[in-house]
């Protein structure tokens, strides 16, 4: 289990943009609140709970942050959400693992009366009041465009994807595939399903490329694949031969990007996800479920050599961490 601290002090600012407007006052009664993420390993998901803590501490609400050591455990999330509703959480924030495997316990929790908001990852449960994230599908078209504008000629594509169970992933390679599709110049060649861990991803992209070295565009579509992709370019001095377009940010994808491993990069919001999701927790335990919206979109920007060093991508790169 980990627990989170304050983001640094300018978070305030960001938040008030992000929101748009001042919010309510805080209740004097402490709701308590669990987080339950895909991991807590990555940089992605340290900027998420910077922002559910930060949300947790303006809306006086007790928070705990647990998630598995791997993205592909679901059934130890499904044991830390029925551990959660037994602690007495009122409200759970969770990002699934799979998006049917983990329907049975999300049911469980909502019948037992516990308010569920889903991040990042939905999952198939009609207990779910809220999903606040990117626009996977939308984001997976963002991540073709990104290739298909900065490149000429056909394209033979590679993916590298994460387990075929999360929803997210999914979407994101369907809206890749579609703009491929329809850009009639682009052929997806090979697809890999890897785990969401960097050395693994690094072996399989390398097997993937050996086996189909046709292939000049990659689309990497998570933090962890997205590093190992890289580190398979790299290692393969591939970086004038194969296109890259990866997920979120990270220190070494960052570098790639400047030393030419890496052409762009789809930067997520975590922080916000994380600060909407307990903030909208809030709102479901404290009778304000009207203001909420089935669907909150969390914005998504490209970052590439020509935009890396502006201010507003500098912002996306550079989120808020949680530290132990």
């Amino acid at each position: 289990m980990r627990r989170v601290k304050r983001g640094a002090v300018w978070a305030a600012a960001l938040l008030f943009c992000l929101c748009g407007c001042a919010q309510a006052p805080a209740s004097s009664t402490q709701h308590s609140v669990a987080l339950v993420a895909k991991s807590t390993q990555t940089e992605f998901w340290l900027s998420v709970f910077a922002g559910a803590e930060a949300a947790a501490t303006e809306y006086n609400m007790e928070l705990t942050i647990v998630g598995p050591e791997t993205e592909e455990d679901y059934e130890t999330q499904n044991r830390m959400v029925d551990e959660a509703v037994a602690a007495g959480s009122e409200a759970l924030v969770f990002s699934a693992i799979d998006f049917e495997n983990n329907a049975v316990a999300i049911d469980a929790a909502a019948q037992a009366g516990v308010k569920i908001v889903a991040i990042d990852s939905s999952v198939d449960s009609d207990a779910v009041s809220t999903y606040i994230g990117t626009d996977n599908y939308a984001a997976g078209q963002m991540a073709a465009q990104a290739a298909l504008e900065r490149t000429s000629g056909p394209l033979r594509v590679g993916f590298v994807n994460y387990d075929i169970s999360s929803a997210n992933g999914q979407e994101r390679q369907q809206g890749a595939v579609d703009a491929f599709a329809a850009s009639g110049r682009a052929e997806v060649v090979a697809v890999v399903n890897t785990l969401a861990e960097a050395t693994r991803a690094q072996a399989d992209t390398a097997a993937m490329l050996a086996a189909a070295p046709e292939i000049n565009v990659l689309l990497a579509f998570n933090e962890p694949t997205s590093v190992g992709a890289a580190q398979a370019v790299e290692a393969l001095s591939l970086g004038d031969d194969v296109f890259l377009v990866g997920f979120d940010s990270h220190v070494f994808t960052v570098d790639a990007l400047q030393e030419g491993y890496v052409d762009a990069l789809i930067v997520q919001n975590p922080y916000a996800m994380g600060y909407l999701g307990v903030e909208s927790a809030y709102k479901l335990l404290t009778g304000q479920q009207a203001e909420l919206q089935e669907t909150v979109d969390t914005s998504t920007q490209i970052v590439d050599r020509e935009n890396l060093f502006s201010i507003d991508s500098q912002k996306a790169l550079f989120a808020f961490e949680q530290r132990k």
